[in-house]
């Protein structure tokens, strides 16, 4: 086969959410691989941070019209889009591929579908909004299903959870790829720590929706065992369980804990210099061990040192014994509290810099440049030009 000499041109198509540092990272790590672009969007969830809040019969239908109406502007634009070699469908895409897959399919082109996480695992068996025999719930998984069957490739965000996928839906391995979230650099990049309150005492960090996967309960155990000590506990976020974690707080106010409900996004990375230690998450369940959460990229390409749990996806990126990383079991606060005063007492004021290199945007682009091609190669293979 000829070696291809043309620039790489996909486009990235759908409903997908732009509020989701996952989406806004794939389109600069396109772009850092040099492929050219071509995006054909229907913005349906800006307004909306948590999907999970939104309740009522009557928002969730218009929620649903306003998706559903997209489509048939979307899928004009597509058949009047340039010659192409990929689509890529972002998150939330399950829909999406379903929807654009006759489109693509006549135009001989693969479809890589950025299924990020399983959207029935989160919903189903990490936050239990509703069971597994549930109407909504077999509906979810169908249609999770169906999608897989509609892309080309499948791609999560770590390979423990391509495994689940492929455990889940029966997909072969060829199937199924992994690239890491990443951190927004012009954001969270490594800067001098510059702590300018109260130097002898030791700032903890959490950030993030009080959801399962979080370990929120967990955290606030920790704080309630340094009562009386130098630790000073700021924890920042809202979400499902937080009736629940209200009601733990009351029930033993920690003596030094400040909950912030939320903060713009933009102040994230000066919250991050501003800590001592920042925690990744502590959940239990099987999702949590799974991924590699946004915070923990954006704490590592911060420089800050870290304390998270212990798990497959985890090691994935880190290693027990890195400078400035401490991996702890889940649904610990013991092991919380020991790994706080480790790094208190040790000089660990930076995160690997290893790790950050392994998910900078042109690492990420090559990951991505090479399921494109090797989708590409296939596609040739299988439809030979005369």
């Amino acid at each position: 086969m000829e070696s291809r000499t043309k620039p790489l041109r996909v486009v990235l198509w759908g409903t997908y959410d732009t509020g989701k540092p996952r989406v806004r990272l794939i389109r600069k790590a396109l772009a850092a691989a040099n492929i050219e672009l071509v995006e054909i969007h229907a913005d349906v969830w800006g307004d909306l941070e948590d999907k999970s809040q939104l309740t009522g019969l009557l928002p969730r239908m218009k929620r649903l019209l306003r998706w559903i109406s997209a489509y048939p502007r979307l899928l004009r634009q597509y058949r009047r889009a340039p010659e192409h070699d990929a689509v890529i469908i972002g998150y939330l895409g399950h829909l999406d591929v379903q929807v654009i897959h006759r489109a693509a399919r006549k135009r001989g082109v693969p479809i890589v579908w950025d299924a990020f996480l399983s959207l029935y695992d989160t919903v189903v068996l990490d936050r239990k909004l509703i069971t597994p025999s549930h109407p909504a719930a077999r509906l979810i998984r169908a249609l999770e299903a169906r999608a897989c069957r509609c892309a080309d490739k499948v791609v999560l965000d770590t390979e423990a959870q391509a495994a689940l996928f492929r455990d889940f839906y029966q997909l072969p391995e060829c199937r199924t790829g992994a690239v890491m979230i990443g951190a927004e650099p012009e954001m969270f990049r490594t800067t001098p720590y510059r702590r300018t309150d109260r130097k002898d005492r030791t700032k903890i960090l959490f950030y993030g929706q009080f959801i399962p996967l979080h370990g929120i309960e967990t955290i606030v155990r920790a704080a309630q065992l340094t009562k009386s000590r130098p630790i000073d506990w700021v924890i920042i976020g809202k979400g499902q369980e937080e009736p629940r974690i209200r009601k733990l707080i009351e029930a033993d106010p920690p003596e030094a804990l400040e909950w912030i409900p939320w903060v713009p996004y933009g102040e994230l990375a000066d919250r991050i210099r501003s800590a001592d230690i920042c925690l990744g998450v502590f959940g239990t369940t099987e999702k949590a061990g799974r991924v590699i959460p946004n915070k923990v990229f954006q704490i590592l390409a911060a420089g800050a040192p870290l304390i998270t749990r212990d798990g497959p996806a985890i090691r994935e990126l880190l290693a027990p014994g890195m400078t400035g990383v401490r991996l702890v079991p889940p649904g610990d606060p013991e092991a919380i509290v020991r790994a706080i005063d480790e790094l208190a007492a040790s000089n660990e004021r930076r995160a690997p810099e290893g790790a950050r290199r392994r998910f900078e945007l042109p690492n990420l682009g090559r990951e991505w440049r090479t399921i494109v091609e090797e989708l590409i190669r296939e596609n040739e293979v299988a439809s030979p030009t005369e």
